[in-house]
């Protein structure tokens, strides 16, 4: 379940994790900012996802998608155009959660889907920098872990679909907690808790793991 050994894209990531902290601080990042970057990089995480998606369906086309006992082979296109809805729909009652725990959804007037155009007004410049951060780290573990290594001649789509879920669900649970921090005017508490949890999680669990354990689980169903 756990991680052995650190890589390279997981020194990153910490790194990307801990900037927004040192900004809160040491120096005076509004923990606002930080808390909207974090709920962006949900978006981010899911934007290079289905890049990966991508990049597997242009080299093999298809691959099995499993329901219970049941099994077919479908398009790449198909898991792509299914995270992209059910992923979207995810992301938007996160975001709904967030703000209305927060109190922010009052205070910006900010509605259901409303966040994905008002972000832009809600940020300074020191959000583009953690945006800029979690942007490298992510492109570099993309590039490093999934690029070089080959991983998406073999990683199966269904793998792929659901990588984000686990580490977003995290994430959802923490930032709920961490906003109502927020709410109480606890912005450096509610950074700190969230990042150190944050970074437990993301580096040191070993999603692939048990994704890959969910998998077998599957075949072994479908009778395959």
């Amino acid at each position: 379940m756990f991680k052995r050994t650190l890589t390279q894209s997981d020194i990153f990531l910490i790194v990307a994790n801990l900037l927004p902290v040192f900004g809160v601080w040491f120096w005076n990042w509004n923990p606002m900012t930080v808390f909207i970057v974090y709920c962006l990089e949900t978006i981010i995480i899911g934007f290079f996802n289905l890049l990966k998606m991508g990049i597997a369906t242009a080299y093999r086309k298809t691959d099995i998608w499993y329901n219970g006992n049941y099994q077919a082979r479908v398009s790449g296109i198909f898991f792509m155009l299914f995270f992209l809805v059910h992923y979207g729909m995810f992301v938007a009652i996160q975001m709904g959660l967030f703000f209305a725990v927060s109190g922010l959804a009052d205070q910006f007037n900010i509605g259901f889907f409303s966040f994905f155009f008002k972000w832009p007004q809600l940020i300074g410049s020191d959000a583009y920098i953690m945006i800029g951060a979690f942007v490298l780290s992510y492109g570099y573990k993309t590039v490093s872990e999934f690029l070089l290594t080959g991983q998406y001649r073999r990683v199966p789509l269904g793998i792929l679909m659901f990588q984000p879920y686990m580490r977003i669900f995290v994430q959802q649970v923490t930032v709920i907690l961490g906003s109502m921090f927020l709410a109480f005017g606890a912005g450096k508490i509610f950074i700190l808790v969230f990042a150190l949890v944050k970074i437990v999680f993301e580096v040191y669990v070993n999603y692939e793991g048990l994704m890959n354990k969910a998998i077998v689980q599957l075949k072994r169903q479908s009778g395959k």
